[in-house]
């Protein structure tokens, strides 16, 4: 969501009012739509002025009786966009695209703007470039090496290192040098996001033309190792942030 938001702001609800009709259509049947006014508290991301109160729409799930929870006073995070000629007026960039605020979401919310803004961060991935496997001198040493394509066709690749008696160990290097030091990302980092989010489930076999079989089997085998050594992509709604 932080991706997908130009304004990342900490708010505090000052009144909320329940849409039906026309209005609310889309809505789930576990869920009811809400105009809320909020009070400004603190710009994460975006740039300009804000206003000191903005409006916005918000899909709120409803508990086990069919009830949503009191908005008001509520002090939430939300993701969203500015709507053109409404100063304050804002749009979630999903209608679920509000959380409750809490520390450790707050500091979550300001380390992803901080990699977001780097110029150095990860760029998103849109495919496998080629891969290829080099048997070691030792039985059971060799490494693989997957170069990936980016967005913005900066390079990223994968390296996964095999060695005797030893379990698989893997690192992913964001520019031009492979550094086997680097390791894998830290979970739940930008640059983990983008392997976890943008990777396919297997090597295309496009990557592995000027593999043989054997070589072609372990290079596979070491990507499935890295994927699941990232764990789930856990995007989309009700995710996190």
């Amino acid at each position: 969501m932080v991706l997908a938001a130009p304004l990342v702001i900490d708010a505090t609800i000052t009144s909320a009012t329940r849409i039906k009709g026309a209005e609310a259509a889309g809505v789930a049947a576990n869920a009811a739509r809400f105009y809320v006014e909020a009070q400004v508290g603190a710009l994460i991301r975006g740039s300009g002025a804000m206003p000191a109160q903005i409006g916005y729409l918000v899909d709120i799930p409803l508990d086990f009786r069919g009830r949503t929870p009191s908005l008001k006073k509520m002090r939430v995070l939300i993701f969203a966009r500015p709507v053109a000629g409404r100063p304050d007026q804002v749009q979630l960039v999903q209608l679920d695209a509000q959380r409750s605020w809490s520390p450790a979401l707050d500091a979550r919310a300001r380390g992803v703007v901080r990699e977001i803004l780097d110029r150095d961060a990860p760029p998103a991935i849109t495919g496998i470039g080629n891969a290829f496997h080099v048997v070691g001198t030792l039985p059971g040493e060799g490494e693989t090496q997957i170069f990936l394509k980016t967005e913005t066709g900066d390079p990223v690749s994968l390296l996964v290192l095999r060695r005797p008696n030893q379990p698989p160990r893997w690192a992913v290097s964001f520019g031009d040098i492979v550094n086997e030091g680097a390791g894998p990302p830290q979970r739940d980092t930008l640059g983990w996001y983008r392997l976890a989010c943008g990777l396919p489930r297997s090597l295309p076999a496009s990557a592995l033309e000027t593999q043989d079989e054997e070589g072609a089997r372990i290079a596979s085998e070491d990507f499935r190792f890295v994927l699941r050594s990232l764990g789930p992509c856990r995007a989309g709604p009700g995710a996190g942030a």
